[in-house]
């Protein structure tokens, strides 16, 4: 089979695309590369729905642990505390329990357990708490003239939380926000070898890269494939997160901006 019948028939494979049955013998470099690729479909996309809803609603998260009531901070700081202090691995394994439980009462629930919509619920609760902690920081961070100064001006409420609030802290926030987006993506590494099943052999990428070391007993050639795929993966959100980062503080002279070199942007 050419490289190219292979791309043909495993590209779109973990979405349910193309030849049904994987490889069995004879595993060439480019089966590899093309079922570890069709896999990562399954990262980017756990990892754009966790980011898409976390962002928002890590900021009304942050918001509501930045407030002076205790009916909105107590809640804010418990949910926090607790997604922040346990790990990913353990929340997977306990949210598919509790899924499974809801399942079973509630018949009408039984797409919890799918990982595409419960792991997603899972990693977008984790990245909610970590990235409301970022924006908490960044508020406290929010310099105090610029806050009276808006009182000064008689800006308050909703104006003055759009006008001023919210853009200092996601200028504050944006740095330490682009790494929890990193992590994240990194983290989606673990729907499938936590709780939830592989359905039909439609695994993410590490599953593909698990089922070639264990076929070849040859782990050398199928993970650093998917360290590559993850690197290049990184270097997409760094690139799109800088830009926004960019146009974020478009408004400051550019002297005052600090870039970081390219290779310290990627290892930091």
């Amino acid at each position: 089979m050419s490289c190219v019948q292979t791309i043909q028939d495993y590209a779109f494979r973990s979405v349910g695309f193309g030849e049904r049955l994987l490889p069995r013998e004879d595993y060439t470099l480019c089966e590899h590369f093309t079922l570890i690729g069709s896999g990562m479909i399954w990262n980017i996309y756990f990892g754009l729905v966790a980011i898409l809803f976390g962002f928002f609603a890590a900021t009304g998260l942050a918001m509501a642990k930045n407030s002076r009531s205790d009916r909105l901070r107590k809640p804010a700081e418990f949910f926090i505390y607790v997604f922040r202090g346990s790990p990913l691995f353990i929340q997977m394994f306990f949210a598919y329990a509790v899924f499974l439980s809801i399942k079973q009462s509630v018949p009408g629930f039984s797409l919890l357990t799918s990982a595409w919509l419960g792991a997603a619920i899972v990693l977008f609760l984790n990245t909610t708490a970590y990235s409301a902690e970022i924006f908490y920081g960044a508020l406290q961070s929010i310099p105090k003239g610029d806050l009276e100064a808006a009182d000064a001006y008689g800006i308050t409420g909703w104006t003055r939380f759009k006008r001023i609030v919210w853009p200092s802290m996601m200028r504050l926030a944006w740095p330490a926000y682009t790494n929890e987006a990193i992590f994240l993506f990194h983290a989606t590494a673990l729907v499938f070898f936590s709780g939830f099943p592989v359905w039909q052999q439609r695994g993410d990428a590490l599953y593909y890269a698990s089922y070639f070391a264990d076929k070849t007993f040859n782990p050398f050639v199928p993970y650093p494939i998917l360290a590559f795929y993850f690197i290049l993966l990184t270097l997409v959100v760094i690139t799109i997160f800088g830009r926004i980062g960019k146009h974020l503080n478009r408004h400051l002279p550019q002297a005052m901006v600090r870039r970081p070199s390219f290779m310290r942007t990627l290892f930091r």
